[in-house]
């Protein structure tokens, strides 16, 4: 299926705080992972910060014909630091790269009263939800006041249109989340809905990892050459 986009790249953003506090969390099965506030102004950590700056550094010493000429964001914060940190890095390296248009469309899954809770907390508050996500499956499963990846997918699918409608044949990078990544998979490949949950199940979309796909589909997935 692919795109009419010249190409289109999405990076998910660089480590955050949530990311951090819940991978530790979850290790040790904490009801609280210690993160609080609203998911949209999670920022990112140092090595996050790291993470942005490299991705700049090498979007410098790429050739002009290989950088982005349009970018859209997350308006979540970790996203909105991952590019304003690689746009300082490739400047400070004499480029200039696109400043970027923030989409509602391309925010990350909203888990709705699940949100920023970690898998005990999960259990221990909600303890039916988890028999209703193992029967509904990932793709299929809306937590209470959030979304399905078939929710996500259709926003997602929206803002493609507008960004293919808007830059034709142009170089394009979106700067969002997994499940963003994810659902590009799912649309663009386009993968299965049992396909897209073995992806899952693989393993997770790293951060600042770079997805990339033409008209025929994807090219490469998860990559994070750029970062060593």
């Amino acid at each position: 299926m692919g795109t009419s986009l010249g190409e289109l790249a999405v990076v998910r953003h660089g480590q955050s705080a949530a990311n951090a506090a819940f991978a530790v969390a979850e290790a040790e099965g904490r009801l609280d992972s210690g993160v609080t506030g609203p998911d949209a102004a999670v920022v990112l950590t140092g090595p996050g910060r790291a993470q942005a700056a490299a991705l700049g550094r090498w979007l410098a010493a790429q050739p002009p014909d290989r950088r982005p000429e349009a970018v859209a964001c997350s308006p979540f914060l970790r996203a909105v630091q991952t590019w304003r940190l690689a746009r300082t890095e490739a400047a400070a390296h004499g480029v200039a790269l696109p400043d970027a248009t923030l989409d509602d469309r391309l925010v990350d899954r909203r888990m709705g009263e699940l949100e920023l809770l970690t898998t005990a907390a999960v259990r221990a508050r909600f303890p039916a939800e988890a028999a209703r996500r193992a029967a509904a499956g990932e793709f299929g499963y809306r937590p209470p006041g959030g979304e399905s990846f078939h929710d996500i997918a259709a926003r997602v699918r929206a803002a493609l249109d507008d960004l293919e409608r808007d830059h034709p044949g142009r170089r394009v990078w979106i700067v969002a989340h997994d499940a963003v990544v994810l659902t590009l998979r799912h649309l663009l490949e386009p993968l299965t809905v049992e396909e897209v949950t073995a992806v899952m199940a693989a393993g997770p979309v790293l951060n600042a990892s770079v997805t990339r796909f033409d008209g025929d589909g994807l090219l490469t997935y998860n990559a994070v050459d750029h970062l060593r």
